[in-house]
Protein backbone atom coordinates (compact mmCIF):
# COMPACT_ATOMS: atom_id res chain seq x y z
CA UNK A 1 0.00 0.00 0.00
CA UNK A 2 1.48 3.25 -0.92
CA UNK A 3 -0.14 5.12 1.30
CA UNK A 4 1.22 2.89 4.48
CA UNK A 5 5.04 2.83 3.09
CA UNK A 6 4.62 7.03 2.33
CA UNK A 7 3.25 7.72 5.74
CA UNK A 8 6.44 5.57 7.13
CA UNK A 9 8.69 7.65 5.73
CA UNK A 10 7.40 10.20 6.34
CA UNK A 11 6.63 9.55 9.91
CA UNK A 12 10.94 8.95 10.52
CA UNK A 13 11.36 12.75 9.14
CA UNK A 14 8.67 13.92 11.90
CA UNK A 15 5.90 14.94 9.02
CA UNK A 16 2.53 13.44 10.01
CA UNK A 17 0.57 11.73 7.48
CA UNK A 18 -2.45 13.94 8.37
CA UNK A 19 -0.99 16.51 6.15
CA UNK A 20 -0.70 14.78 3.12
CA UNK A 21 -4.07 13.45 3.58
CA UNK A 22 -5.64 17.21 3.97
CA UNK A 23 -3.90 18.37 1.18
CA UNK A 24 -5.18 15.74 -0.65
CA UNK A 25 -8.68 16.84 0.36
CA UNK A 26 -8.37 20.45 0.37
CA UNK A 27 -7.59 20.49 -3.32
CA UNK A 28 -10.26 17.68 -4.34
CA UNK A 29 -12.94 20.33 -2.57
CA UNK A 30 -11.20 23.20 -4.66
CA UNK A 31 -11.96 21.55 -7.86
CA UNK A 32 -15.86 20.65 -6.47
CA UNK A 33 -15.78 24.52 -5.62
CA UNK A 34 -14.84 25.55 -8.94
CA UNK A 35 -17.48 23.30 -10.74
CA UNK A 36 -19.96 24.66 -8.61
CA UNK A 37 -19.04 28.11 -9.66
CA UNK A 38 -19.41 28.01 -13.22
CA UNK A 39 -22.75 28.46 -14.27
CA UNK A 40 -23.22 31.87 -12.89
CA UNK A 41 -20.72 32.87 -15.30
CA UNK A 42 -22.73 31.35 -18.62
CA UNK A 43 -26.04 32.63 -18.03
CA UNK A 44 -25.28 35.22 -20.12
CA UNK A 45 -24.06 32.72 -23.06
CA UNK A 46 -27.04 29.99 -22.79
CA UNK A 47 -29.48 33.07 -22.80
CA UNK A 48 -27.56 33.96 -26.11
CA UNK A 49 -27.48 30.41 -27.74
CA UNK A 50 -30.25 28.75 -26.43
CA UNK A 51 -32.58 31.58 -25.49
CA UNK A 52 -32.92 30.43 -22.09
CA UNK A 53 -33.95 33.23 -19.94
CA UNK A 54 -32.05 33.99 -16.15
CA UNK A 55 -34.80 32.05 -13.65
CA UNK A 56 -34.84 28.72 -16.14
CA UNK A 57 -31.19 28.29 -15.95
CA UNK A 58 -31.59 29.18 -12.19
CA UNK A 59 -33.84 26.36 -11.64
CA UNK A 60 -31.07 24.21 -12.79
CA UNK A 61 -28.87 25.45 -10.59
CA UNK A 62 -31.44 25.23 -7.80
CA UNK A 63 -31.79 21.85 -8.33
CA UNK A 64 -28.04 21.24 -8.29
CA UNK A 65 -27.74 23.11 -4.92
CA UNK A 66 -30.51 21.21 -3.19
CA UNK A 67 -28.87 17.64 -4.10
CA UNK A 68 -25.55 19.02 -3.22
CA UNK A 69 -26.83 19.85 0.32
CA UNK A 70 -29.04 16.74 0.35
CA UNK A 71 -26.03 14.46 -0.09
CA UNK A 72 -24.25 15.68 2.88
CA UNK A 73 -25.74 13.11 5.27
CA UNK A 74 -25.84 10.14 3.11
CA UNK A 75 -21.99 11.37 2.10
CA UNK A 76 -20.54 11.20 5.65
CA UNK A 77 -22.76 7.37 5.36
CA UNK A 78 -21.07 6.15 2.33
CA UNK A 79 -17.69 7.32 4.05
CA UNK A 80 -18.12 5.19 6.62
CA UNK A 81 -19.15 2.11 4.83
CA UNK A 82 -16.85 2.64 1.47
CA UNK A 83 -14.16 4.51 3.03
CA UNK A 84 -12.64 7.94 1.88
CA UNK A 85 -11.25 7.31 -1.10
CA UNK A 86 -14.25 4.92 -3.14
CA UNK A 87 -16.09 8.34 -2.37
CA UNK A 88 -14.17 11.16 -3.55
CA UNK A 89 -13.26 9.36 -6.82
CA UNK A 90 -16.96 8.45 -7.21
CA UNK A 91 -17.30 12.41 -7.08
CA UNK A 92 -14.59 12.98 -9.35
CA UNK A 93 -16.04 11.09 -11.75
CA UNK A 94 -19.64 12.32 -11.73
CA UNK A 95 -18.38 16.03 -11.79
CA UNK A 96 -15.79 15.51 -14.61
CA UNK A 97 -17.99 13.32 -16.48
CA UNK A 98 -20.79 15.72 -15.66
CA UNK A 99 -19.10 19.01 -17.01
CA UNK A 100 -17.56 17.03 -20.03
CA UNK A 101 -21.20 15.91 -21.23
CA UNK A 102 -22.72 19.44 -20.60
CA UNK A 103 -20.61 20.82 -23.70
CA UNK A 104 -23.04 19.12 -26.09
CA UNK A 105 -26.16 20.45 -24.24
CA UNK A 106 -29.05 21.04 -26.85
CA UNK A 107 -32.13 21.40 -24.57
CA UNK A 108 -33.08 22.62 -21.16
CA UNK A 109 -33.69 19.06 -19.69
CA UNK A 110 -30.08 17.93 -20.30
CA UNK A 111 -28.65 21.01 -18.07
CA UNK A 112 -31.07 19.31 -15.46
CA UNK A 113 -29.46 16.12 -15.79
CA UNK A 114 -25.75 17.01 -16.60
CA UNK A 115 -25.68 20.38 -14.28
CA UNK A 116 -28.65 19.62 -11.82
CA UNK A 117 -28.29 16.13 -10.82
CA UNK A 118 -24.72 14.81 -11.74
CA UNK A 119 -23.03 17.91 -10.59
CA UNK A 120 -25.62 17.68 -7.36
CA UNK A 121 -24.53 14.54 -6.43
CA UNK A 122 -20.94 14.08 -7.34
CA UNK A 123 -20.05 17.86 -5.74
CA UNK A 124 -22.47 16.61 -2.47
CA UNK A 125 -20.10 13.52 -2.28
CA UNK A 126 -17.03 15.99 -1.86
CA UNK A 127 -18.66 18.77 -0.17
CA UNK A 128 -17.80 20.76 3.68
CA UNK A 129 -19.08 17.11 5.29
CA UNK A 130 -15.91 15.54 3.38
CA UNK A 131 -13.67 18.21 5.69
CA UNK A 132 -15.51 17.39 8.82
CA UNK A 133 -15.08 13.98 8.46
CA UNK A 134 -11.00 14.23 7.90
CA UNK A 135 -10.81 17.28 9.97
CA UNK A 136 -12.37 15.39 12.67
CA UNK A 137 -10.61 11.36 11.91
CA UNK A 138 -7.42 12.82 11.37
CA UNK A 139 -6.60 15.97 13.83
CA UNK A 140 -6.72 16.50 17.38
CA UNK A 141 -4.38 19.55 17.75
CA UNK A 142 -5.45 22.28 15.37
CA UNK A 143 -8.36 20.92 13.97
CA UNK A 144 -10.33 24.28 14.12
CA UNK A 145 -7.54 25.94 11.57
CA UNK A 146 -7.38 22.57 9.31
CA UNK A 147 -11.70 22.65 9.21
CA UNK A 148 -11.06 26.62 8.56
CA UNK A 149 -8.95 25.59 5.44
CA UNK A 150 -10.73 23.10 3.87
CA UNK A 151 -13.72 25.44 4.04
CA UNK A 152 -10.95 28.34 2.54
CA UNK A 153 -10.79 25.94 -0.52
CA UNK A 154 -14.32 26.97 -2.16
CA UNK A 155 -12.95 30.46 -1.99
CA UNK A 156 -9.65 29.54 -3.60
CA UNK A 157 -11.69 27.66 -6.26
CA UNK A 158 -13.40 30.63 -7.19
CA UNK A 159 -10.52 32.59 -7.02
CA UNK A 160 -8.55 30.93 -8.97
CA UNK A 161 -10.83 29.40 -11.95
CA UNK A 162 -13.98 31.64 -12.36
CA UNK A 163 -11.73 34.81 -13.50
CA UNK A 164 -10.00 32.18 -16.02
CA UNK A 165 -13.39 30.41 -17.10
CA UNK A 166 -14.84 34.04 -17.43
CA UNK A 167 -11.79 34.65 -19.95
CA UNK A 168 -12.11 31.62 -21.66
CA UNK A 169 -16.00 32.16 -22.60
CA UNK A 170 -15.46 35.76 -23.35
CA UNK A 171 -12.99 34.91 -25.66
CA UNK A 172 -13.05 31.09 -27.15
CA UNK A 173 -16.11 30.13 -25.82
CA UNK A 174 -18.31 28.43 -22.91
CA UNK A 175 -17.52 25.05 -24.08
CA UNK A 176 -13.68 25.40 -23.46
CA UNK A 177 -13.84 26.58 -19.71
CA UNK A 178 -15.14 23.66 -18.90
CA UNK A 179 -11.50 22.11 -19.44
CA UNK A 180 -9.55 23.00 -16.79
CA UNK A 181 -11.78 21.51 -13.87
CA UNK A 182 -12.45 18.38 -16.03
CA UNK A 183 -8.49 18.13 -16.17
CA UNK A 184 -8.48 18.56 -12.18
CA UNK A 185 -10.99 16.36 -11.84
CA UNK A 186 -8.52 13.70 -13.91
CA UNK A 187 -5.65 14.54 -11.94
CA UNK A 188 -7.29 14.86 -8.27
CA UNK A 189 -8.81 11.35 -8.64
CA UNK A 190 -4.59 9.75 -9.47
CA UNK A 191 -4.11 11.69 -6.31
CA UNK A 192 -6.70 10.23 -4.19
CA UNK A 193 -6.37 6.94 -5.56
CA UNK A 194 -2.46 7.34 -4.59
CA UNK A 195 -2.56 9.06 -1.34
CA UNK A 196 -5.41 9.08 0.51
CA UNK A 197 -6.28 6.84 3.54
CA UNK A 198 -9.49 6.46 5.62
CA UNK A 199 -8.31 6.82 9.42
CA UNK A 200 -4.46 7.35 11.12
CA UNK A 201 -4.89 3.65 12.47
CA UNK A 202 -4.35 2.24 8.98
CA UNK A 203 -1.16 3.72 8.35
CA UNK A 204 -0.38 2.80 11.97
CA UNK A 205 -0.75 6.58 13.50
CA UNK A 206 -2.90 8.07 16.03
CA UNK A 207 -4.16 11.79 14.66
CA UNK A 208 -2.28 14.54 14.87
CA UNK A 209 -2.09 15.77 18.47
CA UNK A 210 -3.40 13.07 20.21
CA UNK A 211 -0.63 11.83 22.75
CA UNK A 212 -2.47 8.02 22.97
CA UNK A 213 -0.85 5.26 21.34
CA UNK A 214 -1.12 4.55 17.74
CA UNK A 215 -3.56 1.54 16.62
CA UNK A 216 -2.22 -0.91 13.81
CA UNK A 217 -6.04 -2.18 12.45
CA UNK A 218 -9.09 -0.17 11.50
CA UNK A 219 -11.51 1.59 13.73
CA UNK A 220 -14.39 -0.39 15.09
CA UNK A 221 -17.72 1.21 13.95
CA UNK A 222 -19.24 2.19 17.12
CA UNK A 223 -22.91 2.03 15.12
CA UNK A 224 -24.62 -0.16 12.73
CA UNK A 225 -24.50 1.68 9.44
CA UNK A 226 -27.24 1.06 7.02
CA UNK A 227 -29.62 3.32 4.67
CA UNK A 228 -31.68 4.48 8.04
CA UNK A 229 -28.65 5.71 9.92
CA UNK A 230 -28.40 9.36 8.76
CA UNK A 231 -32.48 9.68 9.39
CA UNK A 232 -31.61 8.09 12.88
CA UNK A 233 -28.84 10.92 13.66
CA UNK A 234 -31.46 13.38 12.18
CA UNK A 235 -34.48 12.05 14.36
CA UNK A 236 -32.38 12.50 17.49
CA UNK A 237 -30.25 15.74 16.88
CA UNK A 238 -34.11 17.17 15.67
CA UNK A 239 -35.26 16.39 19.34
CA UNK A 240 -32.90 19.47 20.60
CA UNK A 241 -33.00 23.22 19.93
CA UNK A 242 -29.86 23.71 18.97
CA UNK A 243 -30.09 21.11 15.76
CA UNK A 244 -32.43 23.79 14.62
CA UNK A 245 -30.95 26.82 15.18
CA UNK A 246 -27.83 25.48 13.75
CA UNK A 247 -29.41 24.16 10.41
CA UNK A 248 -31.80 27.84 10.63
CA UNK A 249 -28.88 29.89 10.58
CA UNK A 250 -27.12 27.57 8.27
CA UNK A 251 -30.12 27.62 5.98
CA UNK A 252 -29.49 32.04 5.91
CA UNK A 253 -25.95 31.31 5.38
CA UNK A 254 -26.75 29.33 1.77
CA UNK A 255 -29.31 31.95 1.24
CA UNK A 256 -27.35 34.87 1.36
CA UNK A 257 -23.75 33.54 -0.18
CA UNK A 258 -23.85 30.72 -2.62
CA UNK A 259 -27.35 30.74 -3.80
CA UNK A 260 -27.72 34.53 -4.21
CA UNK A 261 -23.96 36.25 -5.06
CA UNK A 262 -22.25 33.01 -6.43
CA UNK A 263 -24.99 32.65 -8.55
CA UNK A 264 -26.46 35.62 -9.76
CA UNK A 265 -23.32 38.25 -8.93
CA UNK A 266 -22.15 38.55 -12.88
CA UNK A 267 -25.75 38.99 -14.02
CA UNK A 268 -26.00 41.62 -11.45
CA UNK A 269 -22.75 43.86 -12.00
CA UNK A 270 -24.00 43.44 -15.83
CA UNK A 271 -27.34 44.87 -14.69
CA UNK A 272 -25.70 48.06 -13.80
CA UNK A 273 -22.77 48.68 -16.60
CA UNK A 274 -20.07 45.84 -15.99
CA UNK A 275 -18.76 43.49 -17.91
CA UNK A 276 -18.65 39.86 -17.20
CA UNK A 277 -14.66 39.58 -16.81
CA UNK A 278 -14.43 43.01 -14.31
CA UNK A 279 -17.17 41.29 -12.66
CA UNK A 280 -15.47 37.93 -12.24
CA UNK A 281 -12.30 40.08 -11.09
CA UNK A 282 -14.58 41.16 -8.33
CA UNK A 283 -15.71 37.51 -7.15
CA UNK A 284 -12.33 36.98 -7.27
CA UNK A 285 -11.19 39.45 -5.02
CA UNK A 286 -14.12 38.11 -2.63
CA UNK A 287 -12.59 34.87 -2.71
CA UNK A 288 -9.31 36.03 -1.57
CA UNK A 289 -10.24 37.49 1.25
CA UNK A 290 -12.29 34.58 2.03
CA UNK A 291 -9.75 32.54 1.93
CA UNK A 292 -7.84 34.89 4.77
CA UNK A 293 -11.20 35.41 6.88
CA UNK A 294 -11.81 31.61 7.10
CA UNK A 295 -8.57 30.44 7.82
CA UNK A 296 -8.77 33.21 10.93
CA UNK A 297 -12.22 31.97 11.73
CA UNK A 298 -10.83 28.46 12.08
CA UNK A 299 -8.27 29.70 14.12
CA UNK A 300 -9.98 32.13 16.57
CA UNK A 301 -12.96 29.23 16.83
CA UNK A 302 -10.55 26.88 18.79
CA UNK A 303 -10.33 29.96 21.23
CA UNK A 304 -13.37 32.07 21.53
CA UNK A 305 -17.02 31.75 22.12
CA UNK A 306 -18.52 30.09 18.64
CA UNK A 307 -21.54 32.19 18.99
CA UNK A 308 -19.91 35.36 19.19
CA UNK A 309 -17.92 34.64 16.07
CA UNK A 310 -20.89 33.87 14.31
CA UNK A 311 -22.49 36.42 15.73
CA UNK A 312 -20.32 39.13 13.69
CA UNK A 313 -19.77 37.00 10.83
CA UNK A 314 -23.90 37.32 9.91
CA UNK A 315 -24.52 40.97 11.18
CA UNK A 316 -21.26 42.15 9.09
CA UNK A 317 -22.72 39.78 6.31
CA UNK A 318 -26.11 41.21 6.49
CA UNK A 319 -24.93 44.93 6.18
CA UNK A 320 -22.82 44.27 3.30
CA UNK A 321 -25.69 43.18 1.64
CA UNK A 322 -27.54 46.17 2.22
CA UNK A 323 -25.04 48.26 1.13
CA UNK A 324 -24.59 46.25 -2.45
CA UNK A 325 -27.73 48.06 -4.27
CA UNK A 326 -26.09 51.29 -3.45
CA UNK A 327 -22.49 50.51 -4.35
CA UNK A 328 -22.62 52.66 -7.77
CA UNK A 329 -21.18 49.38 -8.92
CA UNK A 330 -18.08 51.47 -9.30
CA UNK A 331 -14.18 50.23 -7.96
CA UNK A 332 -14.52 51.63 -5.41
CA UNK A 333 -18.07 50.68 -4.04
CA UNK A 334 -17.46 47.23 -5.24
CA UNK A 335 -13.91 46.74 -3.50
CA UNK A 336 -15.74 47.71 -0.15
CA UNK A 337 -18.45 44.94 -0.76
CA UNK A 338 -15.55 42.50 -2.04
CA UNK A 339 -13.88 43.41 1.54
CA UNK A 340 -16.50 42.49 4.21
CA UNK A 341 -18.68 40.19 1.93
CA UNK A 342 -15.30 38.00 1.31
CA UNK A 343 -14.07 38.08 4.77
CA UNK A 344 -16.82 35.95 6.38
CA UNK A 345 -18.28 34.20 3.08
CA UNK A 346 -17.26 30.83 4.18
CA UNK A 347 -15.98 31.77 7.36
CA UNK A 348 -19.62 30.68 9.19
CA UNK A 349 -18.16 26.83 8.90
CA UNK A 350 -15.25 26.28 11.62
CA UNK A 351 -17.77 27.37 14.45
CA UNK A 352 -20.77 26.11 13.31
CA UNK A 353 -19.02 22.50 13.17
CA UNK A 354 -17.28 23.14 16.42
CA UNK A 355 -20.77 23.99 18.02
CA UNK A 356 -22.44 20.64 15.83
CA UNK A 357 -19.33 18.66 17.33
CA UNK A 358 -19.52 19.82 20.84
CA UNK A 359 -23.52 19.40 20.91
CA UNK A 360 -23.40 15.92 19.01
CA UNK A 361 -20.12 14.12 19.72
CA UNK A 362 -17.30 13.40 17.25
CA UNK A 363 -18.70 9.87 16.32
CA UNK A 364 -22.21 11.40 14.87
CA UNK A 365 -21.04 14.93 13.64
CA UNK A 366 -20.55 13.97 10.08
CA UNK A 367 -23.71 12.64 10.07
CA UNK A 368 -25.36 15.67 12.17
CA UNK A 369 -23.81 18.43 10.01
CA UNK A 370 -24.30 16.52 6.93
CA UNK A 371 -28.33 17.57 7.99
CA UNK A 372 -26.94 21.02 8.39
CA UNK A 373 -25.53 21.46 5.51
CA UNK A 374 -28.26 20.50 3.65
CA UNK A 375 -29.87 23.21 5.16
CA UNK A 376 -27.41 25.42 3.67
CA UNK A 377 -27.89 23.68 0.58
CA UNK A 378 -31.67 24.49 0.70
CA UNK A 379 -31.19 27.37 1.35
CA UNK A 380 -28.88 27.97 -1.51
CA UNK A 381 -31.39 26.39 -3.47
CA UNK A 382 -34.33 28.93 -2.86
CA UNK A 383 -32.14 31.77 -3.54
CA UNK A 384 -30.41 30.56 -6.61
CA UNK A 385 -34.13 30.21 -7.73
CA UNK A 386 -35.97 32.73 -6.29
CA UNK A 387 -33.13 36.07 -7.24
CA UNK A 388 -33.45 34.55 -10.85
CA UNK A 389 -37.39 34.87 -10.53
CA UNK A 390 -37.27 38.26 -8.90
CA UNK A 391 -35.06 39.65 -10.95
CA UNK A 392 -37.20 38.49 -13.91
CA UNK A 393 -40.40 39.45 -12.85
CA UNK A 394 -39.61 42.89 -11.03
CA UNK A 395 -36.38 43.65 -13.33
CA UNK A 396 -34.21 43.99 -10.59
CA UNK A 397 -32.06 41.93 -8.29
CA UNK A 398 -32.60 44.47 -4.88
CA UNK A 399 -35.44 42.84 -3.02
CA UNK A 400 -33.39 39.48 -2.93
CA UNK A 401 -30.41 41.40 -1.99
CA UNK A 402 -32.53 43.12 0.95
CA UNK A 403 -33.98 40.13 2.25
CA UNK A 404 -31.09 38.37 2.06
CA UNK A 405 -29.53 41.17 4.82
CA UNK A 406 -32.41 40.96 6.86
CA UNK A 407 -32.45 37.41 7.24
CA UNK A 408 -28.71 37.20 8.17
CA UNK A 409 -29.20 40.04 11.02
CA UNK A 410 -32.11 37.27 12.28
CA UNK A 411 -29.09 34.45 12.60
CA UNK A 412 -26.95 37.00 14.02
CA UNK A 413 -29.13 37.17 17.17
CA UNK A 414 -30.67 33.64 17.34
CA UNK A 415 -27.62 31.75 17.08
CA UNK A 416 -27.37 32.99 20.77
CA UNK A 417 -29.88 30.30 21.84
CA UNK A 418 -27.09 27.50 21.31
CA UNK A 419 -25.44 26.82 24.54
CA UNK A 420 -21.93 27.75 24.60
CA UNK A 421 -18.99 25.03 24.80
CA UNK A 422 -17.57 24.21 28.00
CA UNK A 423 -14.47 24.89 26.46
CA UNK A 424 -13.29 26.50 23.54
CA UNK A 425 -9.48 27.12 24.00
CA UNK A 426 -7.99 23.95 22.85
CA UNK A 427 -4.56 23.33 21.98
CA UNK A 428 -3.36 25.40 19.15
Amino acid sequence: MFAKSFSSWLNRRGIHYGFVVATVTFFTMLIMAAALGLPGAMMKSFNQEFGWSVDEVSSAVALRFFLFGLMGPFAALLMERYGLKKVMCGGLFLVGTGLALATQVTALWHLFVLWGVMLGVGTGMTALVLGAVVSSRWFTKKRGLVLGIFSASTATGQLLFLPIATWLIENIGWRVSVLPIVAGCGLMAILVILLMSNRPSEVGLASYGDVSAPTTGPATATMVLNFKTPFIALADAAKTQTFWILAGTFFICGLSTSGLVQTHFITLCGDNGMDALPAASVLAMMGLFDVVGTVMSGWLSDRYDNRKLLFWYYGLRGLSLFWLPFSTFSVYGLSIFAMFYGLDWIATVPPTVKLAGAAFGKERVGMVFGWIFAAHQLGSAVAAYGAGLVRVTLLTYNPALIGAGLFCLVAAISIFWVPKIKSVKTPA
